[in-house]
């Protein structure tokens, strides 16, 4: 007989020093989820992006544009890379660390986020998942193999997994933009309505090599591999009342159809070595190098009244090379004491070529500027951190880590150098206020921060096609709606100091109650804003869409969980197994008049709530979550205010298992759809020369675009052989 296991989930939580929440199998794999998004989204403080059911950018906290650190395998992705492109049948499991700590990093205002992928098993298994899903009428297959088996009996093993689907949405385009001139009260409505179609195929590889050496040692190697290809395609009817002639500095049009594809590449080769040096001392040596290559391609045909007025093809493509070293020393010293140290290295390196053809001609848009970029980032890191447990209450953690970015960027007439370099204190304690650690108090002190992303800091500008600087042809100003776009290379980092004060009760059969309290400062806060300002390539002042560090903000919040069997209060009840939580944010921007001056994309609160149940007379396993969040005002700048509808995600499952290796899964993602939409307010003031003459009259500018959302039905075979 062999057995073979690991801590549970709620094991691993509590014995953690620093507050961490563990998402093994059993939880990825309950509600059949297609996405990361949708496993992510039922956890305290987690919110996601996007239509609902659809996944999308996770957040903690609610706070959105990078104050979540994402990793895989305790490694940074390349950019363009998005979690839901991992298949969960891909995940061993996901930790969820609200605070930073010196081994993970401390890009991680918000908190963290660490992937890590199927691990070898000591024994032969293979595992078929076969899927057949439904939205909107459009079908998507989905197929997935992982293989375990020993390689000796030595304990060396080896994992194989793969991933091939294909993802087919459509989606309705109904968007509204109306400008009123408050003086005279004349208005301008612009409405479109339209249809875009989108088919993604997909393949994911990844595996892992685990070899036993002599002493102990082990080496593990793990490539992994995501190939995908998309094509969309869109057309929309633009309507304008009154209508507006065209001229020189302003298209019009009333019709466009655009064609759309997409290839990309990512292949990465990880190894890590982990040397027994003595009892009480290890090493542990990780190093991988990476590459992501994208094409993309588009073609867009504009026509006024079935005339065909203009023609844009884009072509751009881009290569990430990237490489990564992490080495770290830990010591076992006396009195309880684990002392750790570490040394980490990373690069990427980006280029980026784009071509662009309009009416069959170079395109006209600033070409002194240029269409090339290439650019890279390096970041070292250093880092020492001691864990100590003082009898059988106490854990104290102390870390100390620095770490410094460089970022470069080589474009015609606009290159980049930027480097920032922060020190980071973590300090995190637990108090068990019983010897069996069932019940216990903890609390953080530390110091994070969020970098620039590298497109923030390159300084070459875009200019808005719909209002285009041509060569030759004077340019005049735009919309505050229609704005350029350039980078800021004089970006610093946002850094915030967080308190951490949490409360975590764990029941007899499993289940936990929490209470945790999170504080953050915020200080150089990055925000996108969109000012009016002199350009050097047009004669009058233009709308410019930048990143700038605009002062300090502060957020805070209390996030409940409860997770339990109602037999366990309830005697005569059935066991059914409850999941519940709800998260209240709170955050305020200095600078920007409320009372909804906050962070981006913060909600005021999110909710879940779920349960399932496993009959006592059949093979049968029922369940249910029901995901809320609020409809959400941010005041974005003075000028501009940005809204988003509710998003209420009901999902169910039913799973009957004909034997301990074979089950079938019906599941329904968000059940009783709603609509989703989101909205601006633009106040543009009224504009004067500089000796006084009058330009043009102040406007509100009122946007919003809705779209429905879907259900998601969904059929899976499940066998282990």
């Amino acid at each position: 007989m062999e057995v073979q296991g690991r801590s549970s989930d709620d094991a691993q939580r509590r014995a953690s020093t620093a507050s961490k929440i563990i998402i093994g199998r059993e939880e990825i794999e309950r509600y059949g989820d297609s996405t990361i998004g949708e496993v992510l989204k039922r956890l305290p403080g987690v919110t996601t992006g996007g239509r609902p059911g659809r996944g999308g950018e996770v957040r903690m906290r609610g706070m959105g544009s990078g104050y979540t650190q994402i990793l895989v395998n305790g490694e940074r992705m390349p950019p363009g890379f998005s979690l839901d492109e991992l298949p969960p049948d891909q995940i061993e499991r996901i930790e969820v660390m609200r605070a930073p700590t010196a081994e993970f990093g401390a890009r991680a205002v918000a908190g963290t986020i660490n992937v890590v992928l199927r691990e070898a098993l000591q024994r032969r298994l293979n595992e078929v998942r076969a899927a057949l899903s439904s939205e909107n009428g459009q079908v998507r297959p989905h197929l997935s193999w992982t293989r375990n088996d020993k390689l000796d009996d030595q304990g060396s093993a080896y994992n194989f997994t793969v991933n091939a689907m294909q993802n087919r949405q459509q989606d309705d385009v109904n968007s509204r933009t109306v400008t009123l001139v408050p003086d005279t009260g004349e208005q301008t409505v612009l409405q479109t309505l339209g249809h875009t179609s989108n088919t993604r195929k997909s393949l994911n590889m990844t595996g892992r090599l685990q070899f036993r050496l002599e002493g102990g040692d082990t080496l593990a190697v793990q490539p992994f591999v995501v190939v995908n290809s998309g094509h969309s395609r869109s057309y929309f009817d633009q309507t304008q009342t009154p209508e507006v002639e065209s001229g020189p500095d302003h298209y019009n049009f009333n019709h466009v159809d655009t064609l759309g594809d997409n290839h990309s590449v990512m292949a990465r080769l990880n190894a890590q070595w982990n040397k027994r040096l003595s009892d009480v001392s290890r090493l542990e040596v990780r190093a991988g190098v990476g590459r992501m290559t994208m094409t993309t391609n588009s073609h867009r045909s504009e026509f006024q009244d079935s005339t065909l007025t203009r023609t844009q093809d884009d072509q751009t493509k881009s290569r990430d090379t990237s490489w990564n070293f992490n080495s770290k020393y830990s010591h076992q010293l006396e009195g309880e004491h684990n002392l750790v140290a570490g040394l980490e290295g990373e690069g990427t390196g980006r280029t980026q070529n784009r071509d662009c053809l309009q009416n069959g001609s170079s395109c006209a848009y600033l070409l002194d500027f240029g269409d090339d970029v290439d650019a890279s980032t390096r970041r070292l890191a250093a880092y020492a951190q001691d864990e100590w447990s003082v009898g059988k209450q106490w854990g104290f953690y102390a870390g100390l880590r620095w770490e410094g970015i460089q970022t470069e960027s080589k474009a015609t007439n606009y290159n980049v150098s930027n480097s920032s370099s922060v020190w980071t204190p973590l300090l995190h304690a637990v108090y068990k206020l019983d010897e069996k650690s069932r019940e216990q108090i903890r609390a953080s002190l530390t110091r994070s921060y969020r970098s620039p992303q590298l497109n923030d800091l390159i300084a070459r500008p875009s200019v808005n096609s719909q209002y285009p600087c041509l060569n030759g042809v004077p340019c005049g100003t735009n919309a505050i709606n229609y704005p350029d776009r350039m980078g800021n290379p004089e970006l610093k980092p946002e850094m915030a100091t967080g308190v951490e004060l949490g409360w975590e009760k764990y029941m007899t059969k499993g289940g936990l109650i929490s209470a945790n309290l999170f504080y953050r400062h915020i200080n150089d806060l990055i925000r996108t804003v969109t000012v009016l300002e002199d350009v050097s390539w047009s004669s009058e002042q233009r709308w410019v869409s930048k990143p700038r560090n605009i002062g300090t903000a502060q957020t805070y919040g209390v996030e409940l969980e409860a997770k339990f069997r109602l037999d366990e209060y309830f005697e005569t009840a059935l066991p059914v197994n409850i999941r519940s939580n709800l998260s209240l944010f709170h955050s305020e921007v200095e600078g920007i008049q409320g009372p909804n001056n906050k962070l981006d994309q913060q909600p005021r609160y999110t909710a879940n709530l779920g349960a399932d149940y496993r009959l006592r007379s059949l093979p049968l396993t029922l369940g249910g979550s029901l995901n809320y969040t609020p409809s959400n005002t941010i005041q974005q700048t003075t000028l501009t205010e940005i809204t988003s509808d509710k998003k209420r995600v009901f999902d169910i499952f039913a799973m009957w298992n004909f034997s301990a290796s074979t089950a079938v899964r019906v599941s329904a993602t968000n059940l009783a759809p709603l609509s989703y939409g989101t909205g601006s307010v633009s106040v543009v003031p009224a504009r004067y020369a500089a000796d006084g003459t009058f330009l043009s009259p102040a406007k509100i500018i009122t946007g919003e675009s809705t779209g429905r959302s879907f259900t998601l039905w969904q059929v899976r075979l499940e066998m282990k052989i």
